[in-house]
């Protein structure tokens, strides 16, 4: 198994555990934090207090000096307007472009090389290495902000980046954006295809794809497809499950998704798709529904959402109906 798959398990049992913690000390699953005040909601004031999967955290004044350890929240940052107060992030994040990247890693952050760069606020996916003690031993506040299990939590998520960071009110424009342009997309794909059957692909040799339990399930459910890798899913796969060429050609989807055609991850594209061998009579492949997605923005939760699900409503709308 490539890291890049042992990267989306991870970040699976990040969900899971951040959702547990969330319930256990009460928050709400809709948008917002219910420890932030309302003078956080609006960004103005400060100290201000959000629940975050590593429980209730205080910034104590806006923070000027932002370290980001993970590319969702990088964009999450920068989407809400603090950008201009980052000053470092992981060595995975690369959007907006220009953003300052480092050696700093997500997977096994170093505490003493974070502190380098003299952070007040530093966000994080999880809480590896002794990030949070470590970091708390030198007053840093850290926000732990695992990938979102749902999409409503992907909203919260961007409110308290907004409300750490001072940006509260903008953070809920982007939301309302977001809840704006998925809603519109969704509704223009219509139910005609509904029921459609569909393969995500986040890699080939060996191929691994998607449950409808994981997010990017969740969000293709919208448009009511129908996931071929759930009869295959086991507990043990945490919503990543890996299937045979067989199991794939068998299950006819009517649809492909590729979340792996960047050359990092394989390079596949709808011509390598069609030349694997008992490929060509899978419907998706014969009516030409192979879709290269942009393999960021399908991996990455956070403001750019909308334009994948755009190009999942384009797709859908091209397809025969079921």
């Amino acid at each position: 198994m490539n890291l890049r798959i042992t990267h989306r398990r991870l970040y699976a049992a990040a969900a899971v555990a951040a959702a547990a913690a969330l319930a256990g000390c009460g928050s709400a699953t809709g948008t917002g934090s219910a420890a932030a005040s309302s003078a956080a909601a609006s960004g103005s004031s400060f100290p201000v207090t959000v629940t975050a999967a590593d429980g209730a955290v205080t910034v104590k004044a806006r923070p000027a000096r932002i370290v980001s350890l993970a590319p969702t929240l990088t964009e999450d940052l920068y989407a809400v307007g603090a950008g201009p107060q980052v000053v470092a992030v992981d060595s995975d994040s690369n959007y907006p472009p220009g953003v300052p990247v480092t050696k700093l890693s997500g997977l096994s952050p170093n505490i003493e090389a974070i502190a380098r760069y003299s952070p007040d606020l530093v966000v994080a996916f999880q809480n590896a290495g002794g990030l949070v003690s470590g970091l708390g031993k030198l007053k840093v506040p850290v926000l732990i902000e695992p990938p979102a299990a749902t999409l409503n939590q992907a909203y919260q998520e961007i409110e308290q980046i907004g409300q750490a960071t001072g940006h509260g009110a903008q953070a809920q424009r982007v939301v309302a954006s977001m809840k704006s342009q998925i809603a519109v997309d969704v509704a223009h794909a219509g139910s005609a295809h509904r029921g459609l059957r569909y393969y995500w692909e986040l890699q080939a040799n060996p191929f691994y794809s998607v449950a409808s339990s994981t997010f990017i399930g969740q969000i293709v459910s919208l448009f009511g497809l129908k996931d071929i890798a759930d009869a295959a899913d086991k507990a043990s796969d945490g919503g990543y499950p890996e299937l045979s060429q067989e199991y794939i050609v068998a299950a006819r989807p009517q649809l492909i998704f590729l979340a792996d055609n960047a050359p990092a991850y394989g390079g596949q594209t709808p011509a390598t798709v069609a030349a694997r061998p008992g490929w060509a009579a899978i419907p998706a492949v014969a009516d030409h529904e192979v879709i290269a997605l942009n393999d960021d923005i399908a991996s990455r939760w956070g403001p750019r959402l909308p334009q994948l699900v755009e190009q999942l409503a384009q797709a859908v709308e091209k397809a025969p109906s079921p």
